[in-house]
């Protein structure tokens, strides 16, 4: 396919047309999501193993490590906004969303109808 474009076979056994930078937005979106979640992860086992120290040099480190992880969570939020704000922009094929395109479709390659995704 030319123009950046590729067509993936999805369920029903249709090929949904995806602008190949649209792709590569959602793989490295869905990538720093991860570490984002994985060193999430690892904040919070260190923040209950503080707790369950009851040290009070480990209970005050609890305070930013707390802030880290609000912080994590803030970015991730924004991420997803983000990839739901370009989803809504480009119902990956030739028609802007605003010719029908939503968050939450995907057109059919061909086919010209919307499938919903739960």
């Amino acid at each position: 396919m030319e123009g950046g474009e590729m067509t993936m076979s999805g369920f029903g056994g249709g090929g949904a047309v995806v602008d190949t930078k649209v792709l590569h937005a959602f793989q490295a979106s869905f990538v720093e999501v991860q570490n984002l979640l994985d060193q999430n992860r690892i904040l919070i086992n260190e923040i209950n193993q503080n707790h369950e120290s009851k040290v009070p040099a480990d209970l005050s480190r609890n305070g930013r490590l707390i802030r880290e992880l609000n912080n994590n969570i803030r970015r991730v939020v924004d991420l997803y906004a983000d990839l739901s704000s370009l989803f809504a922009t480009s119902d990956g094929g030739d028609h802007p969303a605003s010719e029908g395109g939503s968050v939450g479709t995907v057109a059919a390659a061909g086919a010209g109808h919307k499938r919903i995704r739960s």
